[in-house]
């Protein structure tokens, strides 16, 4: 199929990392591997930060421009077999995807979509019914967690919805890393305001109760926050943390391949494509227990899910770790099997295949 790919959010080509953007250029991978054409059809971030009518005003113009520029280009080369669209939700709806479907007769699809009725009362409620229309309507809505599929069956019950398991390409992680530093403690996340912040907050605080346990956490991310985050660490010194900032892909594999465990609080994760990382590299992960962590750790098997919000246990559970080798070892080869076997890009590829056959066909 010739798939016309959207991700309102953040295009995968937005030169700022996150999780959003990987995921979205994962999926067009996914979708190529599967031997379908897939063209990034537009990079308009519909995303605002807040529902004040003058910004959505302006996304709003802009993604009528961008509904006629796309009018007529395909009346010129021919209509796509299927619009994909990746993460609609309050703040980045699709504005072009639904009403472009509609008037081609083609087939509308959303990955990650995800709603929440409490949205309403911040003055999202306009957003959130695009949202709704647009899961209603669509051929089918891909589910990454349980979470947000109970999120959409609950409030739009008409709604095709399937799920796909939060993956990644495990190519770069295949060869055998070298033998790890137990001491050694890695997290990835990008440093600003939020559920980040406050991970980061929790971590620190963790990490001030393992007394004189012998460790080092290499800390690999940045962002507009970076300031608040080394003050919450000050107390640690140089030789405990290495801020490591921005990587690219193959050295973040290279340092994964180098530690020994992975922490990450993750308050309000989505899911967290870091910890699939690192389950790959073959490190146990220390995490909450919260939002769609559960969907990318077995806990007891592959890392251990702490209690949210409690800093005693997620302290315990990495002083666990570092001193207890056969644990720590196991749960690292299980972590690697894990995602070798299960969440790989080939996987995923077959099953994102699979739903489009299988719901397209049904649609049309």
């Amino acid at each position: 199929m010739q798939i016309a790919f959207y991700a309102p959010l953040k295009s995968p080509n937005h030169p700022v990392p996150s999780g959003d953007r990987q995921m979205a250029r994962l999926l067009m991978a996914a979708l190529a591997l599967a031997g379908h054409r897939v063209d990034l059809i537009s990079e308009l971030r519909s995303f605002t930060a807040t529902p004040e009518a003058a910004g959505r005003e302006r996304v709003g113009e802009l993604a009528k421009q961008e509904i006629e520029r796309l009018s007529r280009r395909w009346q010129r080369r021919g209509k796509p077999d299927l619009w994909f669209c990746y993460h609609p939700y309050y703040k980045a709806p699709d504005l072009i995807g639904p009403p472009l479907a509609a008037s081609l007769g083609i087939p509308y699809v959303t990955a990650e979509a995800s709603y929440s009725k409490r949205r309403d009362e911040g003055g999202w409620a306009g957003l959130q019914s695009v949202v709704m229309d647009a899961v209603r309507h669509a051929a089918v809505n891909i589910c990454f967690t349980r979470r947000d599929e109970i999120g959409l069956a609950g409030h739009i019950p008409e709604a095709r919805l399937a799920r796909l398991q939060p993956f990644i390409d495990v190519a770069a992680y295949r060869a055998e890393p070298a033998t790890n530093d137990p001491n050694r403690l890695v997290t990835i996340a990008m440093m600003r305001a939020g559920d980040k912040l406050e991970s980061y907050r929790m971590l620190a605080e963790a990490l001030a109760l393992l007394g004189e346990r012998p460790w080092k956490l290499s800390v690999i991310g940045d962002g507009p926050e970076r300031v608040a985050v080394k003050a919450m660490f000050a107390e640690f010194g140089a030789e405990r943390i290495e801020w490591l900032g921005q990587k690219r892909a193959g050295e973040v594999v290279d340092l994964l391949n180098r530690g020994g465990i992975f922490v990450w609080p993750g308050t309000g994760e989505a899911y967290g494509i870091a910890y699939l990382e690192a389950q790959a590299a073959g490190l146990p992960v220390v995490a909450q227990k919260t939002a769609g962590v559960p969907e990318v750790i077995k806990d007891g098997v592959t890392g251990t899910l702490t209690t949210v919000g409690d800093t005693r246990t997620f302290a315990d559970a990495i002083e666990q770790m570092i001193g207890n080798e056969e644990r720590r070892l196991s749960m690292g080869q299980a972590g690697r099997r894990f995602v070798m076997e299960e969440r790989s890009l080939e996987i995923a590829s077959k099953r994102l295949d699979q739903l489009l056959r299988e719901y397209v066909a049904h649609d049309g």
